[in-house]
C-alpha cells in the first residue's frame, strides 16, 4: 500500500475517552456532529451506516470494537463504483491525555490521491464537528447538508 494513499488525522479532544466513544459509536450521539439518520452495531461484524450528509449512505462493518480505546471499521459509499461499500477502512484510536483524549484517524484503502484528498476533507470537517459536541458545544447547522 502506497503511503500516500491513506489519510491521517490527529484532533484532541476535551473530554475523556469514553464520552469520545460514545459520540463514535450510539447512533442517536453521533447525529450531533455528523449525518441525518443512522444504524451502528459496535461490535464485531456490525452494521455501520450513516446517512453522512442527507444525501450519501456510508456503510460497511466493524472489525474491532475496544470499548473507549479503538474502533475499526469497513466503510464506502452506497451507489460507489469508486469507494464503493466496506472497500476501505477507517480506524480509530482514543488515546487518553491530562486534558481530553487525543483521536487518532487513519483510512487505509482509498483508491487513488483524489479520493484521499476529498475524505481528507471530510474527515477534518466532520472530526472539527465532533471536537466541538464533546466540547459541550453546539455546532451550527452542518454547511455539507444535501452534499452528494
Amino acid at each position: 500500500m502506497q503511503e500516500a494513499l491513506v489519510v491521517r488525522r490527529e484532533t484532541h479532544i476535551a473530554a475523556p475517552p469514553a464520552a469520545v466513544f460514545a459520540l463514535l459509536t450510539d447512533p442517536e450521539k453521533i447525529l450531533r456532529w455528523m449525518g441525518t439518520e443512522a444504524q451502528i452495531e459496535p461490535q464485531p461484524g456490525g452494521l455501520y451506516l450513516v446517512n453522512v450528509t442527507g444525501a450519501r449512505f456510508a456503510r460497511g462493518s466493524f472489525r474491532e470494537v475496544v470499548p473507549v480505546h479503538r474502533l475499526a471499521y469497513s466503510f464506502g459509499w452506497d451507489g460507489s463504483e469508486i469507494v464503493p461499500p466496506g472497500s476501505s477502512l477507517v480506524e480509530i484510536d482514543l488515546i487518553e491525555q491530562p486534558d481530553g483524549t487525543l483521536l487518532r484517524l487513519t483510512h487505509t484503502g482509498l483508491p487513488n490521491a483524489d479520493q484521499c484528498a476529498g475524505h481528507a476533507e471530510g474527515w477534518a470537517h466532520y472530526l472539527g464537528r465532533l471536537a466541538e459536541v464533546a466540547g459541550g458545544r453546539e455546532p451550527a447547522p452542518d454547511p455539507w447538508s444535501g452534499r452528494v
